[in-house]
Formats: structure tokens, C-alpha cells, sequence
């Protein structure tokens, strides 16, 4: 949230004296700040813009503080006060008057007194509300801002500043602007900050912090924290500097000298000029880097670089809300269903007398004015872009920036610059969006198909259903054609109450969509919105239903649950006991609480077909089951009896756990169905009902293929801009370039050319500035002649705490491949080049990157270990030997390793992560990694065991294997660089180092699953020498990696293999090979070593329900 003052909100009446003209008065203030006595000291000199005529002037300032002397260019002059009153937010305050100094003069007001008012909490009807207070100097630290009158308040518009603090030793201030002076002692810190640029007011922040710093070219990033956390303040540092980039690029240069991230001592949410205060725990919200955190950030182009024209209504929070929130969404790929949550914040709690046209927007405070203020304002930008198109709406948004950079900008300037660039007036445009309440209503009727000599036309109406203004709009139709894939696109005008529409196709119409992306601000149908949490915290009416049959205890909690909300949340909110109806109300939201409750199998009738089974003690749900002993359940459904209203089911089994849920689930409002752990209790589940129908949508008769759905591929749009990303591409392609070249072979084992690899790869660890090693061993290879020498590049980035001594987390990748073929050869390919660029150089190199990003600048708690192994290929053999010899960070006290295997073509796909059922927390670890990067991660609780994490299994230490995708090149000469993708080397670089930095600082060791951690409480010793055996024979079949079931699910076949010529498809499963049971890829490997060429063997294998079979002769590999 943007802190920023509504001016008409506080103060308070007309000044009897005169008034200053904008950017007419510039502050120099002296600050003492005295922590344990709530109070300062300060002398603040006044210099006034020369040709001032006012003969005098009359400031406010906050009651508490007592003016000691007052000068006038030197002159002491009487101190006058003039007037007394309050602020709105119960600020006392005394007026006074001030002579006009002469031309070139200054006056200078010296003060004293306590400022504590304490922080008071948000509204809890309101997902976004935090606590807060207009002014606070207090042991634990001190907020002040212009609520707080600590500074001479004149009836000016913008102000500079300068700012010199002192605080005690341990404490740092901030404030606004560009810091040029910071001494620190034993018994006193003292800065000065300057701002020099035209400024609303002026915030002093101090209290006592850990300070850390990076240089984004010319912008310093700061932050600041109570306590410290370098793991923490690098995510900040690194990602304020991706954010300032993107929208420097976008917008035009940051208009400040520095941006901070400042902790403060209460949960907050604000934003100021060149620095954001949030609570401790927010800023420990992992999502917090990509959502609040880059809308703060932009704050200081719109809201803290071009100011409001309060009076005329608050824009910059709507247009930040679209390019930060909404354009990460869009980044992400889920820009269609943002808009849609914010359509449906707007129906689901601006209800009657609650909507307001947004030149009366100024603050949100409440859901409705949220949903207003902020939704409505980013659709009518999001409206206007549609409009101009991308290139013109962002040299709209640059001239805006570029022409009222610190000055104010009301929407009747902003409709002057986007009608300028646009090329026309869009007064009508803004008008009926900013001086009107409410939304269009949109509703399709008499649809037609006509056959024409040249295709087809569609013809349907459109009526606007609302009551007042009428709209005008650009509404986009899509239509599914038969036979075509592509959706045939369009954008229909609408003026009137009823538009008859008429589209020309070249194909017929099977399938008509009108908006189905969102992107016209209105009012949806309940057929639209899934069924959410918002819609029992946003209406009017509400019932909340408790069960009688239920335990004392939890009859206690649920009362005490409903009593909170019908106290703290709008609408009128009644209690009643289920054995006291006879039915439920169809005219109400319902609220039914517990599993005893005797309307649950109503409730269970409404819920949505084939998205959830509500059982007598569970609940499944697509990708989780959550049971009555274990967990606190959330669900909600569109009641069957009325589908306009909205039943939700609130159930637990733990009384403890129910005052947690009354506190959380008003901040889960957008979510559909909910599950949590544990009393706090922890959220584990979340999510929203597939919406399937629609009013705006309609199936036409018509034939599809078999390949067609019901709505064909919508065009793909680009995100307005994109984020740089914290990796190089360019320098990992360059890796794998240098590794899979043909100077290098193939980089088989024991040969000069894989030496040349290892050199490679320590040189680049050494220029990243890490530590590194040569573990260097010999062995005799079975398939090699003699003894072969093998060696593993070792890093290493120290830990820096004590406690966690000889603990490390591994990554690692093999850098060696087959040469010329050995030791596993495809039939024809004996003697040719095997590149390995995916195996597995792909590895190496975000490794190499990854290394490089850590080494500049993570301090870990517990040492990270590169590790570049040998001789994977030929067993294992290099991560075997260094799991038997990795002192000083010996195999007992690694606490996780992750492993990079042929991580090269990600493509489209998620990442995958095989192993995660080493241990309990993976699974949690990748979910979290892919919630904060944005990327898809697939965790894959099984492990077929190919790759150097099995070695780690086998001494008791968990570990996962990132992979990219299934491929025919695999361990063949075609696994070149040509086909590796170097955007997906990004996401696993990206996803591997959030998961890195969180196994380095988890303050306790991962819970390891039973099947590892015998290995390792045992003493038996690995054998080091265990070439693979090749497999000699082929199937075809591509196997999914995913798949977790029983038996191997395929993702297609090898062309003119013996699996495509028995007819096996794609998700085919296959069951058992020669008589033997294929429980899962391990298998499945087992029985193909054991079978040779030509041999004739039966496969059997699952297609959806059916039972299939095919003799089959194998083939050479």
C-alpha cells in the first residue's frame, strides 16, 4: 500500500493566514531522537522562495510539541499561537503564526516534546488491513510522517528537505532521498539525508537495524533489519534491482537515488519515496518478492514520483496495481485469471450504495474500496491498452512520467496525454469510467448461424443489463470454427442497451465466446465466478450455521468463530444452531461450521462434479487428500437450491486450531477450497473450482475434430515487459558450447579431453572467487584398460555460523559423457562424437552460473559445496568416492544435495524434481520455490536411481535431481547444442537457487525418510567400481518421469520402433514386459538389460480402462 496522505482527510480548516505556492519551502531539520523518553529535539530553518508577498504565514504542528524559540533571519520574534484543533486520526494540534522573512532570509523554529500514539489494528473485514498509528517514538522504534505534525506544517503543495538525525549507537534513520552522511559510534548514530526533488511530506523511520547494501548501477539498494538475516536482505537487494531495471526500461529512469526495504516494528504494508516499510512478518512471506514488494517499488513512479491531484481521485494506485501485480500475473501467464479476481472482487463486494465513481476514490479501507479503487482503475487501464495497443499505451505512460515527474497529475491530465498519443479523444473514454458508479452488465442472446456463399455469418445481440449509464465498449468476441485449432478473434462495439452483432467467418461456427479473457471492467454472472471465500466474507446477508451435535470444545470454538466475524465483518450476520432449521435459507450466503453439522450432505450435493469427493471423513481434492483427524478443511459451492448465493464449509477436528482459522481465512478470500495443518494453523491446500460454464459463452452445432475442445487456442499475448532475470543465458549457452564441442570429444572417461573439462570448470569456480579443489583418485574400470585416472572439481562457499560446522548442502552435476560411445552405445553409432550437450554440459552450466550468483554475494550459514562429478556414466563412480571422502564436510552432516542431470530442454514443461520422497520437507521446499519464482515444478516422490543423487541415498543423505524432459537424442551423437533451451536453463537456475538458499539457513536438518536413513546409520562401504551395464535392446517407448502410479506411463514412441508399430500412444501404461511385472522405471530397466536383440516377448499395457497386448520383437539399441 502506498503511504500516502489525503491532505482533505486531516487537514483540518482554511488557514487564516496566507498561503505558500507549490515547491515554495524548503525544510533543513536537526533531529534528536530519545527512544526511552518517546520524544525529540529539533531545529528546523525555514528558507522561503524568493518573491513570497505574504506579510505572514500560519503552520500547525503536533500539540505535544512545545516551540522554544522562533527566528526570524536571526531575530527572535514572539511565539503566536493562533488556533488548536484535531485530525481526523486524533492528532491534537496548535497553529501559529510567522512573519514573512525578508527576500534571502530564513526563519528558524526550534521544538521539543513526546510523540506515541499507539498503533492501532486494521479493520478485519478487510483482507489487505494492517495496523497503524499517524506517529510513534517508542523503544522499539519510531515511525513519523506528515499524520504526525512533527514538523512545521504549512498550507503549502510540495516541499525539499534536508535531515540530520542522531540516534543511539545501535539505531540507523531513514528517510526519503539520498543519504550523505552516516557515522557510527558506540553511544550515537548520526545521518543526514537530503531530497532536493519536490516532495509531498517528510517521513523519519529509525530504530534498531542491520543495514546491507548493492549497487545497481547508479541506485543504491538498501535494507534494513532488526535482526540479522543476509540470506534475507540479498533476495531483497538482488530482486529491488531486477524490478528498477524492468521499469527503467519500461517508464523512464527511477527518479530517486536509492531504494530501501526497511523492517518496521508492526505489521505494515507501506510504500514512501525511496523506501517501503513492512512488517516482520510480511517481509518473510516468500510470494512477498513478486507481489507486494515490486508494487512498492513502482510507487516511485506513480504515487511518489508523479503526484496525485487528490481532488480529483487517486489513479496511482490502480495503474500501479496493473504494472506490478497484474503484470507479474501476465508474466506468469495468468494475466486472463487476475483480471477475472479482480472482476470478481468488484461483484462480489461492491454491492448496493457501496459503489462510487474513482474521481472519489482517495484510500482503500474496506474490501468494496478496494475493489474499486484498485480493480476498477487497473481495468481502465488495462481497457485503455486494448484500445491504443502496447507500443503506444507505453509511450503514453513514459510521456506522463516524463512531463509531471514530481508535480501532480489529476485524470483530466492523464485523458490529455493517452488522447494525445492515441490519436483521438478519449474523452468520452474516461468520462463514463472516472465520473460514473458502477459496471456493465453483459448479456448474449438470439445467436444465429447463416450459411453464405463464402463462409458463414454469426449473427447475436448483446445487451447491457445494468440500470443508468449506458456504455460504450469494446467487447471481444472469440469463435471456435470446425476443423480449425486457432480461434477466429474480434472486437464487436457496443453503444446501447441492445447491440445486434454481425461476424463474417470463414469456416462454421461451432463455439461463441464473448470477454472470455476479461478484459472489459464489468459486472460478472455468478456463472462466471467460482464459488470463494469472498463471497462469504462480502455479502450483505450472511447465516452462519453451528452444529449442535458437536464435541463442547468445538462447539465453543465454532461460536466463539462466528461470534468474531458477525462482529468484525460488514453485512448483517446471523447466528443460529442447525437443529433449529428445518432447511436452509435460499436468500442468504450460509455458513456451515463443522463435520457434524446436519446440512453437510446438502452442502456435499452443491459442491462441483469431478472436482472434489467430500467423503465421510476426508476430503480429495485434484492433488492432495486432506483427512477429519489431521486437518482443518475450507470448502464452498454455489448452492444447488439457488446458484446466485454461496454456501462454505468450515470443518475441524482440533479445537486449538479454530481462533487460527478465524484470524486467516478473511485473508484467503479469493480461494475456492482451503486445507491446513497443525493448530496455527499452516496452510497446505489451496485453490479455486474450474468454472465451466458461462452466459456469455455458447456451443453452435457443428463438428470437431478429434483434437478440438469446446474453445479453440486463443491467440498468445506478450506481457507489457519482462523481468531480467538474476542468470545470464548468454554465459551458460557459452558453457555448454565450450563442453559439447567437437574439440572435446564428448568428454569420455580417462581421456585429455574430459581433463580439459575439469580445467575449464575449476577455472570458472576460481574466477567466481570460490574456493577450489581436485579430488583426485585413481581406479581399474571394467570395459577400460589399466588403472584410470579420475578427478571431481570441488567449490566451496564457507559457512559463516559456528553451529552449523562441517554441515553442507551439496550441488552437483557430472561433467563427463560416452566419447566416442563407451560405455553405452546405440547399434550404428559406435566411433561418432556423443556431444552431450543436455547430458550433461547442460548441467554443468547452471551449476557454473548458480556458483558465480552465490559467491558474489551469500554469506550461508552452512557452506555450499559445488561438486563437478567424474565418471557418472560409468557407474557413479565420482559422487560414490566423493560421499566416501568428503572431509572436512563429511556424509553424516550433509543435510541435503541437489543434483543436476540433463536439465537442458524444459521447454514448455515444468521442472521436474525426482526424489522428493527422501524427505518430508521437498515437496514443501519446491512448492514454495515455484509459488515465489513462477515456475512449474513437478515433484516426483520416486527415484529410478540414474544419477549421482542415488549415491547420496546410499550413505542416508537426501537429495533430488532437477530434470528438464524426455528426448530421442538421449546418449546419442544428435545431443547437440543447437537443441538446448536456454530460457528453460533460467527457471532451473532460478528454482534451484531458492531451494538452496533455504536448505543453507533451515535451522534444523530435513526429515529423512525411513528407507534412507538406514543407509545412514550403517557401516557397510560402497563399492567403488560399478560400470553400468548397457542395455542392449530398444522398445521405443519414451517414458514419463513423472508419472508416480504403478506401472510406466509412456509420452509417445520412437518412430518405426517396435512400440509404434504395436500402436502404442502417449499415456499408454505399460504393465508388464516378458512376463514381468514393470512396478515402475527401475523395473522396467531391469528386465530390457536382461533380454537380448531379436528376442519375441509379449507386452501388456493400460489405455484408460482397457487391457491391451502385442508380442513384439526387440530391437538393437
Amino acid at each position: 500500500m502506498w503511504k500516502w496522505i489525503t491532505l482533505l482527510a486531516w487537514i483540518f480548516v482554511l488557514f487564516s493566514g496566507g498561503t505558500l505556492a507549490a515547491t515554495s519551502l524548503h525544510h533543513q531539520l536537526q533531529v534528536e531522537i530519545y527512544p526511552t523518553q518517546n520524544s525529540l529535539e529539533v531545529v528546523d530553518t525555514l528558507t522561503f522562495k524568493a518573491g513570497e508577498q505574504n506579510s505572514a504565514l500560519v503552520f500547525k504542528l503536533h500539540a505535544a510539541l512545545k516551540i522554544k524559540r522562533i527566528e526570524i533571519s536571526g531575530n527572535a520574534v514572539p511565539i503566536n499561537s493562533v488556533d488548536q484543533g484535531a485530525t481526523a486520526q486524533g492528532v491534537s494540534w496548535a497553529a501559529y503564526s510567522l512573519p514573512m522573512p525578508p527576500e534571502g532570509g530564513t526563519a528558524q523554529i526550534t521544538y521539543a516534546g513526546q510523540i506515541g500514539h499507539k498503533v492501532s489494528p486494521g479493520k478485519e473485514d478487510y483482507a489487505r488491513s494492517f495496523s497503524d498509528t499517524p506517529g510513534l517514538i517508542h523503544s522499539g522504534g519510531t515511525y513519523l510522517a506528515a499524520t504526525s505534525l512533527w514538523y512545521p506544517y504549512f498550507d503549502n503543495d510540495l516541499i525539499t528537505f534536508g535531515l540530520q538525525v542522531t540516534v543511539p549507537g545501535d539505531w540507523e534513520a531513514i528517510s526519503q532521498g539520498e543519504r550523505k552522511k552516516h557515522i557510527r559510534s558506540v553511544t550515537a548514530t548520526q545521518v543526514e539525508w537530503e531530497e532536493q526533488a519536490p516532495q509531498d511530506e517528510i517521513f523519519l523511520i529509525a530504530g534498531p537495524y542491520q543495514e546491507y547494501t548493492q549497487h545497481h548501477g547508479q541506485i543504491e539498494a538498501m535494507v534494513f533489519l532488526r535482526e540479522a538475516d543476509p540470506a534475507l536482505a540479498q533476495k531483497y537487494l538482488d530482486t529491488t534491482g531486477q524490478y528498477i531495471s524492468m521499469y527503467n526500461e519500461l517508464l523512464g529512469p527511477y527518479p530517486y537515488k536509492k531504494f530501501a526495504l526497511v523492517e518496521n516494528f508492526w505489521e505494515s504494508g507501506y510504500g514512501m519515496p525511496s523506501f517501503t516499510l513492512l512488517g516482520s512478518r510480511i517481509i518473510r512471506f516468500p510470494f512477498i518478492l513478486h507481489s507486494s514488494f515490486p508494487h512498492e517499488i513502482l510507487h516511485n513512479w506513480w504515487g511518489n514520483g508523479v503526484y496525485v491531484d487528490y481532488q480529483q481521485g487517486n489513479w496511482a494506485e490502480g495503474l500501479t496495481a496493473y504494472l506490478a501485480d497484474h503484470l507479474v500475473k501476465e508474466q506468469r501467464g495468468e494475466g486472463v485469471i487476475e483480471r477475472r479476481n479482480v472482476l470478481q472482487k468488484y461483484s462480489d463486494y461492491v454491492n448496493n450504495g457501496q459503489d462510487f465513481p474513482l474521481i472519489d476514490f482517495r484510500s482503500r479501507h474496506s474490501s468494496a474500496t478496494e475493489a474499486i479503487g484498485y480493480g476498477k482503475t487497473l481495468m481502465l487501464f488495462h481497457m485503455l491498452r486494448q484500445k491504443m495497443g502496447d507500443h503506444r499505451f507505453v509511450h503514453a505512460l513514459r510521456t506522463l512520467y516524463q512531463e509531471y515527474r514530481f508535480k501532480r497529475a489529476s485524470y483530466s491530465d492523464l485523458e490529455k496525454i493517452f488522447s494525445t498519443t492515441h490519436g483521438s479523444s478519449l474523452k468520452s473514454f474516461f468520462s463514463q469510467w472516472v465520473n460514473h458508479a458502477g459496471a456493465p452488465e453483459l448479456h448474449l442472446a438470439n445467436v444465429q448461424v447463416v450459411t453464405k456463399t463464402d463462409g458463414y455469418e454469426l449473427k447475436l445481440d448483446i445487451e447491457q443489463k445494468q440500470v443508468g449509464v449506458v456504455y460504450e465498449l469494446d467487447v471481444p468476441v472469440s469463435v471456435t470454427l470446425e476443423g480449425v485449432d486457432a480461434a477466429f478473434q474480434t472486437v464487436v462495439q457496443l453503444t446501447d442497451t441492445n447491440s445486434e452483432v454481425s461476424i463474417s467467418v470463414p469456416a462454421r461456427p461451432i463455439h461463441l465466446d464473448i470477454d472470455s479473457e476479461f478484459d472489459v471492467f464489468r459486472r460478472l454472472d455468478s456463472q462466471e465466478i467460482p464459488a470463494a471465500l469472498s463471497q462469504g466474507f462480502g455479502s450483505e446477508q450472511v447465516l452462519l450455521v453451528l452444529p449442535k451435535a458437536a464435541s463442547t470444545e468445538l462447539a465453543e470454538g465454532y461460536l466463539a468463530m462466528a461470534k468474531t466475524w458477525q462482529q468484525s465483518q460488514n453485512g448483517n450476520w446471523q447466528i443460529v444452531y442447525d437443529a433449529d432449521l428445518t432447511r436452509l435459507p435460499t436468500d442468504k450466503t450460509i455458513w456451515l461450521l463443522g463435520w457434524e453439522n446436519r446440512f453437510l450432505s446438502e452442502f456435499k450435493q452443491s459442491l462441483p462434479q469431478n472436482q472434489v469427493d467430500l467423503g465421510a471423513t476426508s476430503v480429495r481434492l485434484a492433488d492432495s487428500l486432506l483427512s477429519k483427524p489431521e486437518h482443518s478443511l475450507v470448502l464452498t459451492a454455489r448452492y444447488v437450491n439457488n446458484p446466485e448465493q454461496t454456501l462454505l464449509w468450515v470443518a475441524s477436528n482440533r479445537a486449538d486450531a479454530l481462533p487460527g482459522l478465524t484470524r486467516k481465512l478473511p485473508h484467503y478470500r479469493k480461494y475456492s477450497y482451503l486445507g491446513f495443518a497443525g493448530t496455527e494453523p499452516s496452510n497446505i491446500a489451496k485453490g479455486q473450482w474450474r468454472v465451466t460454464t458461462s452466459p456469455l459463452s455458447q456451443s453452435l452445432p457443428g463438428l470437431r475434430t478429434a483434437s478440438q475442445t469446446n474453445t479453440a487456442k486463443m491467440k498468445t499475448r506478450s506481457a507489457l515487459a519482462s523481468l531480467p532475470p538474476l542468470f545470464s543465458q548468454h554465459r551458460m549457452m557459452q558453457t555448454i558450447s565450450i563442453l559439447a564441442d567437437e574439440q572435446l570429444a564428448g568428454r569420455g572417461l580417462g581421456s585429455p579431453e574430459l581433463d580439459k573439462a575439469a580445467d575449464y570448470i575449476a577455472a570458472a569456480f576460481k574466477q567466481a572467487g570460490l574456493e577450489t579443489t581436485f579430488q583426485e583418485w585413481q581406479e581399474t574400470i571394467d570395459g577400460k584398460p589399466g588403472i584410470t585416472n579420475l578427478k571431481n572439481v570441488i567449490a566451496v562457499i564457507p559457512g559463516s555460523d559456528p553451529a552449523f560446522a562441517g554441515q553442507s548442502v551439496v550441488i552437483g552435476a557430472h561433467y563427463d559423457h560416452l566419447g566416442l560411445g563407451w560405455p553405452d552405445v546405440h547399434a550404428g553409432d559406435e566411433g561418432k562424437i556423443h556431444f552431450g550437450a543436455d547430458d550433461n554440459a547442460s548441467g554443468i552450466a547452471v551449476m557454473l552460473e548458480l556458483a558465480k550468483n552465490m559467491a558474489k554475494s551469500s554469506k550461508p550459514k552452512r557452506s555450499i559445496i559445488f561438486v563437478a562429478f567424474s565418471a557418472e556414466e560409468a557407474g557413479r563412480l565420482g559422487s560414490r568416492y566423493y560421499v566416501q571422502h568428503s572431509d572436512p564436510y563429511p556424509a553424516e552432516k550433509i543435510i541435503a544435495m541437489l543434483n543436476l542431470d540433463t536439465v537442458g530442454r524444459l521447454g514448455d514443461n515444468d521442472i521436474t524434481v525426482f526424489g522428493t520422497g527422501t524427505a518430508s520437507e521437498w515437496v514443501h521446499i519446491f512448492r514454495g520455490a515455484g509459488f515465489v519464482t513462477g515456475y512449474g515444478v513437478n515433484s516426483v516422490k520416486k527415484d529410478a536411481g540414474f544419477s549421482d543423487q542415488k549415491s547420496f541415498h546410499e550413505v542416508g543423505v537426501p537429495a533430488v535431481q532437477f530434470f528438464g524432459s524426455v528426448h530421442a537424442d538421449f546418449h546419442r551423437p544428435s545431443d547437440t547444442i543447437d537443441k538446448i533451451d536456454g530460457k528453460g536453463l533460467i527457471k532451473m537456475a532460478t528454482v534451484l537457487k531458492e531451494a538452496v538458499a533455504y536448505l543453507a539457513e533451515r535451522p534444523v536438518a530435513l526429515t529423512v525418510s525411513d528407507a534412507i536413513k538406514k543407509n545412514r546409520n550403517s557401516d557397510a562401504q560402497l563399492p567403488l567400481s560399478a560400470p553400468k551395464k548397457g542395455r542392449k535392446v530398444s522398445l521405443g517407448t519414451i517414458p514419463d518421469f513423472n508419472y508416480s502410479g504403478e506401472g510406466v506411463r509412456i509420452t509417445g514412441v520412437i518412430p518405426d520402433s517396435p512400440a509404434a508399430l504395436a500402436g502404442l500412444l502417449e499415456g499408454d501404461v505399460l504393465q508388464s514386459l516378458d512376463g514381468k511385472k514393470l512396478k515402475d522405471l527401475a523395473a522396467y530397466a531391469k528386465v530390457l538389460r536382461n533380454l537380448a536383440v531379436g528376442a519375441k516377448v509379449t507386452l501388456i499395457w493400460h489405455r484408460e480402462k482397457k487391457t491391451m497386448s502385442q508380442k513384439l520383437e526387440l530391437v538393437p539399441r
